[in-house]
């Protein structure tokens, strides 16, 4: 499994200083100045970029030294105003006031890793639109295509990114507000799940379904980035984090599903050729595609404005826009304003709704790892959302404003070309799995050669779950039944290490590691023998002196919690899970056996003592 990390995307070696004046002349060559509401001075932005300087120069970690930053203007920074969108509502009482009393939580967090500020971008007003028209500041023009709409709602953040002047826009996605400006420019969006990265200091669109998201030109900035806000601080009582048994890895074959022909209609000609060909492509690099009905999962869509939780909108600013302040959108304040005429009974009725139909799309994806689709439908331009604003705004979010509705993660990447421009898909996935989209995703971005072979066969996006654990498997490369387990279990293979030479190697016998609680095991091909419960031919470890033994090359993988204890519930004696010193020095979790000498009595920690396991190799 090959890493996409800062060398695949570009080492960045500028100091924060030469990339900020770097920003600042490309904003004056481009001249777009509808893409932002405020505009930081090239002075402060040069002043916090000194502070990152003197940080890394101290010897400070600080992953995303040397990148700038575009917030989009519904997420607060301290002391700059939040209009999302609308000048008034940063004034008006019935808004929010004044400037901002404190940074957004996952705003901060970027910001302590060393990113720069350059300043607020410009939205559809109150994150209500996917066209990045919907604004008194001006129609975001596409970044190279002006007479073609950015997308929206985060357009100016995707056009600040897609024009070269930021390295990460911070954007809200409730409809495919990060993944439709994302797929018009030919930039990764990435979507969590609902709930894992803070939204406090955002201003609502449906506070239910909202997610900050990223646009970057490449996977593994957005990965880190987002790593960093899902860790980021914050009010935690609507948090979510991630569950015991959180896969880390994508399997090697992973089952797919994509779309019937009737669910892909909604295409233009030359978009639904792209898409065939993006299928293709997923298939060469590894995966087995399935179709699907999906078409329950696109009609879910209509209950976000065309359904009862349009209540939620207006309890954001629905009392602000009643009071018709001048700058208001008039599209966008007939939407929200539709919502203060629900019915208590109809959104309580339209809740139990998305249930079933939450339940309804893990039917539909039972035995598959993921779900593909085309990010949107087409490119249309601004004469055509003059003409018709709210039915082009429809079609756009035609595979995009169910997911959230039904808690699934998503990943939007460019593949191809389609109509003269940039065309990407969404790699979508239940909740939590979060990481085996990323890396399918890391897939789909490597190039293929003239006869379909990867360039870099099982190529992974950086890892965005904290808190796994790190575990030694000698001899595993030589057993596919090993690797397999470990893969039925959502690990995931990261490197080759050696021991130190202070061990002997034994073989317990076969030990059966069920799979059981693997969030989604692939289903075996036609004619292919399961492998759950697969049968593991397992090398341990056995301590003896410092310098007394041997040197043993293995792998490090990753596991959750509870694919680690599933694992520990599984080995027969007297094979056991404990500490394992690496050559380096270092020590991570690895297959041993019970047997100890006088050589680990001082330790506390010695094979056989599975209490601290969850101590060692976590990150």
């Amino acid at each position: 499994m090959t890493a996409l990390g800062p060398d695949a995307a570009g080492a960045r070696t500028a100091t924060a200083q030469a990339r900020v004046r770097a920003a600042h002349a490309r904003l004056r060559e481009v001249d777009r100045p509808e893409v932002w509401t405020l505009l930081l001075p090239e002075a402060d932005a040069l002043a916090a970029a000194r502070r990152v300087d003197q940080r890394v120069a101290a010897g400070e970690h600080l992953p995303l030294a040397g990148t700038t930053l575009a917030v989009k203007d519904n997420v607060d920074v301290a002391g700059l105003p939040t209009t999302a969108g609308c000048p008034s509502y940063a004034t008006d009482p019935r808004g929010r006031p004044g400037p901002a009393p404190r940074t957004a939580p996952a705003v901060q967090a970027l910001l302590d890793a060393g990113t720069v500020l350059l300043g607020k971008t410009n939205l559809d007003q109150f994150a209500t639109g996917l066209v990045g028209t919907r604004s008194p500041y001006g129609a975001v023009r596409h970044a190279t295509r002006p007479d073609r709409v950015s997308g929206g709602s985060s357009s100016g953040s995707a056009v600040a990114v897609a024009l070269g002047v930021a390295d990460i826009g911070i954007g809200t996605d409730t409809a495919g507000s990060g993944r439709v400006p994302a797929a018009f420019h030919g930039l990764v969006g990435i979507k969590t799940t609902v709930g894992l990265v803070p939204t406090d200091g955002v201003v609502p669109a449906c506070a239910s379904y909202d997610v900050v998201t990223t646009l970057t030109r490449d996977l593994a900035t957005g990965a880190r980035a987002t790593r960093i806000m899902v860790d980021a601080g914050g009010d935690r009582s609507g948090r979510r984090r991630w569950p015991a048994d959180v896969r880390l890895a994508l399997p090697e074959n992973p089952v797919v599903a994509v779309p019937r022909g009737a669910d892909l209609d909604a295409l233009a000609p030359s978009w639904r050729v792209a898409f065939d060909a993006a299928v293709a492509h997923a298939q060469a690099v590894g995966a087995r595609t399935v179709e699907v009905d999906v078409s329950g999962m696109l009609a879910a869509a209509y209950l976000l404005y065309e359904g009862a939780i349009l209540a939620e909108r207006y309890a954001a600013v629905g009392e602000f826009l009643a009071g018709s302040p001048p700058d208001a959108d008039p599209t966008v304040a007939a939407i929200v304003l539709a919502g203060a005429s629900v019915p208590a009974a109809a959104y309580v009725r339209d809740r139990a709704a998305l249930v079933t139909a939450r339940a309804h799309a893990l039917d539909v994806l039972d035995g598959c790892d993921l779900l593909l689709l085309p990010t949107t439908t087409d490119h249309p331009t601004l004469a055509d959302v003059a003409a018709d604003p709210v039915g082009v705004n429809r079609r756009l979010g035609t595979y995009t404003n169910f997911v959230n509705l039904l808690d699934l993660a998503a990943v939007a990447v460019p593949v191809g070309v389609a109509d003269g421009g940039p065309f990407g898909v969404t790699v979508l996935a239940r909740a939590f799995d979060d990481q085996p989209a990323l890396d399918l995703a890391a897939r789909l971005l490597e190039p293929v050669t003239g006869d379909g072979t990867p360039v870099r066969p099982g190529t992974a996006a950086p890892l965005v779950v904290s808190g796994s654990v790190e575990l030694l498997v000698v001899g595993s490369a030589a057993q596919p039944a090993v690797r397999r387990a470990l893969v039925d279990l959502g690990g995931r293979c990261e490197r080759r290490a050696r021991t130190s030479e202070a061990y002997a190697l034994r073989t317990p016998g076969v030990d059966e590691v069920r799979s059981a609680g693997a969030r989604c095991q692939r289903t075996p091909a036609p004619g292919e023998a399961p492998t759950s419960p697969p049968y593991l031919h397992g090398h341990a470890l056995t301590r003896v002196a410092p310098g007394a033994g041997a040197s043993f090359a293995g792998e490090v993988w990753r596991l959750s919690a509870a694919a680690l204890g599933t694992l520990l519930a599984s080995l027969p004696a007297p094979a056991a899970l404990g500490p394992v010193e690496l050559a380096d020095g270092s020590w991570v979790v690895g297959w041993s056996c019970t047997a100890r000498t006088p050589a680990d009595a001082g330790r506390g920690a010695g094979p056989g003592r599975p209490a601290v396991l969850a101590a060692q190799g976590t990150r």
